[in-house]
């Protein structure tokens, strides 16, 4: 493919703006972390609403109801993983997600009770698997983010620290599979992402766990065994994200997700790796250094 210096120079000014957002976000305080993944969760959603109904076209009749009130719940999935590090007003967050979550149960069924006759199971199993990908993973994103602050094998440190582990290892993991596959990748991976490779993918893996550890050795100077271990679980299940979204895109047949963000498409194709590592990675968290 010819060098396009048009296409290059949208594509690095939307990452550097998009680098800018996340460090902002991640970083700032713990408003701004929830803000962040609060509009990332949404735009999951909204562009999640839309492939599957590329893919099953009787999931666009869901009634307005179904479609609003499925975010909503999941945002209330969300909250309700902030683990009662939020509060606002006297009232904690993850009490108010339990709230939201409950109510928005009877007004998706409801909904669809009175605009969608009969009732579809099948598409209420689509919206399950909606809150189970995305709201349920930018929960256990917003409980690791309460877990970094409580005393583990981590030791006690910011609560950003931990996603900033994973979003770095997936950032480092892409970036050197691709380099290594451009240079000495030649065995297929998948067939539902055919530009990637075996070598690509191993490599990438590998430096990322190098990369990461090196990085906070000299900036954390937590346990690096355990920073390699959620660095190599960031980088394999992060993989396995993309290659699912990929293959919703195929089933879809769109290139895209989105085109929120110009020459890097939308909030899934950003996000898809870090939709499948997160889980995994609490589930480390939470069950070997708790």
């Amino acid at each position: 493919m010819a060098f396009n210096p048009a296409t290059f120079k949208t594509r690095a000014l939307t990452a550097v703006v998009f680098v800018i957002v996340m460090l902002g976000g991640l970083l700032w305080n713990q408003w701004s972390f929830l803000a962040l993944f609060t509009v990332i969760h949404f735009g999951c959603w909204w562009e999640y609403i839309k492939l599957v109904g590329l893919i099953d076209k009787e999931y666009q009749k869901i009634s307005p109801f179904h479609k609003y009130g499925i975010m909503l719940l999941g945002f209330g999935l969300m909250l309700w993983f902030t683990n009662g590090a939020y509060s606002l007003f006297g009232v904690a967050l993850n009490e108010v997600g339990k709230l939201l979550l409950l109510a928005m149960i009877p007004v998706v069924i409801i909904g669809d009770l009175i605009f969608t006759k009969p009732l579809n199971p099948k598409l209420f199993a689509h919206s399950i698997f909606g809150l189970i990908y995305i709201s349920l993973s930018w929960g256990l994103m917003m409980s690791l983010f309460s877990l970094s602050s409580v005393e583990n094998v981590f030791v006690k440190i910011p609560g950003y620290v931990i996603p900033l582990i994973v979003i770095a290892s997936i950032w480092v993991n892409d970036t050197m599979a691709y380099i290594v596959g451009s240079l000495i990748g030649k065995t297929p991976f998948s067939k539902i992402s055919p530009k990637k490779t075996w070598e690509g993918t191993i490599g990438g893996a590998i430096l990322a766990i190098v990369v990461v550890v090196l990085l906070s050795k000299w900036l954390l100077g937590s346990d690096l065994l355990q920073v390699g271990i959620v660095a190599a679980v960031a980088a394999i299940f992060g993989t396995m994200g993309d290659l699912l979204e990929s293959k919703l895109k195929r089933l879809a047949g769109v290139k895209d997700s989105g085109s929120i963000m110009p020459g890097h498409g939308g909030f899934l194709d950003r996000f898809d790796s870090l939709l499948l590592a997160t889980p995994f990675v609490w589930l480390y968290i939470y069950f070997f250094t708790m």
